[in-house]
């Protein structure tokens, strides 16, 4: 799936059958706008700390030694996505199929199993994380038609969301990066991560074979636990005036994934 952000000055069920023919597809929401770059930003005059790789995360009131219990929630905006991400490769490696019921994070793991309840309408449905997404601000959640189809999205496009993970997952263990930029041109991603070189480590230059090309994502740093990352992350904005996106480092895959 596609994602975008736009470079400093700030970019994705329950099973119901589709029956008959399938007809064509509404217009979409614009979940991912092209990316671009634009110019390198100002330098900051202190960079912030990075975060050790070993600091502990606590989420909400939720210890951080136990696992999230089955109810724990987050609110925000979902969107949903079909052409041109229907056939190609999601995050996870598997084969993105529209008419399953599967949704885009930015940081549940794979396999997570979550309900989604549509706000305006008290309709949900239950999905599989199989992607990473949506790399858009104001949204958690990009589902597949299938999905919005359950919760009656598609024709809003964005609507208001409750997500709530089912088992016993911590959403907030594991590593993860805050992504800074995304370029078309492979030597403009370069040239950032020379300039944040200087003051941060590790940083990923990851590539993406979107359906409009090639993109080049940034991202820095690989840090344990979800809220330590946000924390780096408002530190990025503060500083060099990124808008960041926090995402999980799907370390099984090159420099956190395929999306």
């Amino acid at each position: 799936m596609l994602y975008v952000l736009c470079i400093y000055s700030s970019g994705c069920a329950s099973r119901k059958p589709i029956a008959g023919r399938r007809q064509p597809l509404p217009a979409q929401p614009s979940e991912t706008p092209a990316e671009t770059a634009d110019a390198a930003k100002r330098p900051a005059d202190a960079a912030p700390a990075m975060p050790p790789a070993s600091s502990p995360s606590v989420k909400r009131s939720k210890s951080a030694s136990a696992p999230a219990p089955s109810g724990y929630t987050e609110e925000g905006n979902a969107s949903w996505y079909g052409v041109p991400f229907h056939g190609r490769h999601a995050s996870n490696g598997e084969i993105y199929d529209m008419y399953k019921l599967t949704a885009a994070h930015r940081t549940l793991p794979f396999e997570t199993r979550v309900r989604v309840t549509n706000l305006n309408n008290g309709k949900s449905t239950v999905v599989r994380i199989t992607d990473r997404g949506p790399f858009v601000d104001n949204r958690i959640i990009d589902l597949s038609l299938a999905a919005a189809r359950e919760v009656d999205s598609v024709g809003a496009g964005v609507v208001p969301v409750r997500v709530e993970v089912l088992g016993g997952v911590d959403p907030t263990a594991g590593f993860f990066t805050v992504q800074v930029g995304a370029f078309r041109d492979r030597s403009n991603a370069e040239r950032l991560r020379g300039r944040l070189n200087a003051s941060y480590s590790p940083i990923f230059i990851q590539q993406y074979d979107s359906p409009d090309g090639l993109f080049y994502r940034v991202r820095v740093g690989r840090i344990s636990g979800e809220d330590v990352a946000r924390q780096f992350g408002e530190q990025l904005h503060d500083r060099e005036g990124f808008t960041p996106f926090v995402t999980r480092l799907d370390e099984s895959l090159p420099a956190g994934g395929n999306r």
